[in-house]
């Protein structure tokens, strides 16, 4: 049997008691290592709780070399683990459908992923539209598709969750080209990061006389920090404050509230970081 198990938001505890079962019963178990991070504790840590040696899974050993995971599941258990939820933020079906094409079962435990757990700063989940994934620009690639999602969402009066970009084992284009195994060091996008391209955008759209915009740098934002963590961190200000706004440590998301209720409003005022952020978010409820 392969499995796919969720280990929630990045404490070797948040595993569910169902999927700690799997893995300790499991012969061979992978960590899924290039969308999400784990975000409390070290490798040796987690395989003592687990019981188990685990195997880091690269983009390149899920992508390419998938017959590595694969091989042998149709005699032994073998676990596939992912930060968060294996259908959450991000998706596995392709790793199902090859096990498929082999005629192997799976089975899936899941577990909170930040799809969810971004409930906790009080915007309630119903009201959200569709999640939007941000990149980190370079100086010759700044796509903003992004855009155009959140603004059809806030036409729609729903929230945004928006999902930050993580680089990990990149390659330089001269590293890429030669065929050389060199990697970056990892990087993470930050609130304030996806807040400065925002106003880049905002800013181009302006000059493109685009009397329609879907935000400005009074428009209210959400930022959250390593949620599910003892050191969660959540702020309500607007877009141009969020600039300023340093949130520490990875993961990092960002919300773009739509309309709001009272009651949503309510708990988003725990978190102004200012009079004006709190001025603004009072004249917005319904």
């Amino acid at each position: 049997m392969l499995y796919f198990v969720g280990l929630g938001l990045g404490d070797a505890k948040d595993i569910t008691v169902k999927g700690l079962e799997v893995v300790k019963n499991c012969k061979r178990v992978y960590l899924e290592a290039y969308t999400s991070i784990l975000t409390v504790g070290k490798m040796p840590w987690y395989e003592e709780f687990y019981g188990r040696g685990i195997i880091l899974a690269d983009r390149d050993m899920v992508e390419t070399n998938s017959d590595e995971i694969l091989n042998g599941a149709e005699e032994e258990d073998v676990a596939f683990l992912v930060v968060g939820d294996p259908f959450g933020a991000t998706t596995h079906t392709d790793l199902v459908l090859r096990a498929k094409e082999k005629g192997l079962d799976y089975k899936i435990i899941h577990n909170a992923s930040i799809m969810n757990a971004c409930g906790c700063c009080g915007l309630q989940l119903y009201n959200f539209g569709e999640t939007v994934s941000f990149v980190l620009w370079t100086d010759t690639w700044k796509p903003d598709s992004y855009y155009d999602k959140i603004k059809s969402n806030r036409e729609r009066k729903m929230h945004t969750l928006c999902l930050l970009d993580i680089k990990m084992k990149e390659q330089t284009i001269e590293n890429l080209m030669k065929g050389r195994k060199i990697f970056e060091p990892p990087r993470f996008m930050t609130v304030k990061q996806a807040s400065e391209q925002l106003l880049e955008i905002i800013e181009n759209k302006r000059k493109e006389g685009d009397d329609s915009l879907a935000l400005t740098e009074d428009t209210i934002c959400v930022g959250l920090s390593r949620v599910g963590s003892d050191t969660q961190k959540i702020v309500c200000a607007t877009l141009e404050e969020m600039t300023s706004i340093d949130l520490g440590e990875p993961l990092h998301s960002l919300i773009i509230p739509g309309e709001m209720h009272s009651l949503e409003r309510d708990m988003l005022l725990q978190f102004v970081v200012s009079d004006k952020s709190r001025s603004i978010l009072m004249s917005l409820s319904t």
